[in-house]
């Protein structure tokens, strides 16, 4: 029979991914956390990490056995406060995975408020705009921009959010006026790399400019935001991150805009798992406050 406690070992190196971080979250060496998870790995025989120069990544095992060693922890936390009588404190890591001007411009912004709620649960933010596979682990929750239609998940739609187009006034102020749409044609434009664009719901610039004459492209939407503060060209932004910076006009706002959907994705293993039903909570609560700002509407 393996030892239940190395369970605690191997929830960590899979939450970390590094032996030294890991170690240090239980106080440990590192040398002890790699025995461990190689009793654990004997006692199952099976192999739970592949190694690589980016850490440890879980196997098939490892990734089945995950589960099991959550419902095992939370049963653990409960188990204690029902007989103690202590209320335990929701700790722990939270891996999430979000698109990137979500992340950069609306929830790290926010997390002063997090912190103050939960201090003891670390959120790591994945800010990128590629798929995540929650089965295989890479992060315990994905906010996309579509319902899932496949997978052991469970999703709720978060909110809508609109892109308008807008540019640097130095821009506008340098080249023709822009009453009309057929006035775009003799403008330039920023825009994602077409043939590295992962989601369908990035691609949005043909939808609403026929032909548009694209200078700059990047998968990056920092970059393109900056881009656009440069006055490269005119560029489809987020309303969230645009109406708020003074340096920037909309153009055509009632004919030219793309509207788009958060959804907040969790594996269905890890729903009710406290710290990641903490997240889904803060989450929902806040893109539900940011409602008028996530649409255009300030």
């Amino acid at each position: 029979m393996y030892d239940w406690n190395d369970l605690r070992f191997f929830l960590e190196l899979s939450r970390r991914g590094r032996l030294i971080s890991a170690a240090r979250k239980l106080h440990v060496d590192h040398t002890t956390v790699s025995r461990r998870i190689a009793a654990l790995e004997d006692e199952l025989n099976a192999r739970l990490f592949d190694k690589s120069p980016r850490g440890y990544k879980l196997t098939d095992a490892g990734l089945r056995l995950l589960p099991f060693a959550e419902q095992m922890e939370a049963q653990s936390n409960r188990l204690y406060q029902e007989i103690s009588g202590k209320d335990t404190r929701l700790s722990g890591t939270v891996r999430l995975a979000v698109p990137e001007a979500l992340g950069a411009h609306i929830i790290a912004h926010n997390m002063g408020q997090f912190r103050e709620m939960h201090p003891d649960i670390e959120l790591e933010l994945m800010a990128e705009s590629r798929r995540t596979s929650l089965s295989k682990r890479e992060a315990d929750i994905a906010i996309t921009l579509a319902r899932p239609t496949t997978g052991r998940v469970i999703a709720w739609k978060l909110c809508d959010y609109r892109l308008k187009l807008y540019g640097a006034k130095a821009y506008l102020d340098r080249h023709p006026e822009i009453s009309k749409i057929d006035d775009l044609s003799g403008h330039d434009f920023i825009s994602y790399i077409d043939d590295l664009i992962q989601l369908p719901e990035l691609r949005f610039l043909d939808q609403v400019i026929k032909d548009p004459h694209v200078v700059f492209r990047s998968t990056n939407v920092m970059a393109q935001y900056n881009a656009t503060l440069d006055s490269i060209g005119l560029s489809l932004v987020h309303c969230f991150m645009a109406d708020q910076d003074p340096r920037l006009s909309p153009v055509l706002p009632q004919d030219i805009f793309i509207d788009r959907e958060y959804w907040l994705v969790v594996h269905e293993d890890l729903r009710h798992v406290a710290r990641v039903d903490a997240v889904c909570r803060f989450l929902t609560q806040l893109l539900k406050d940011h409602h008028n700002r996530m649409i255009g509407y300030i």
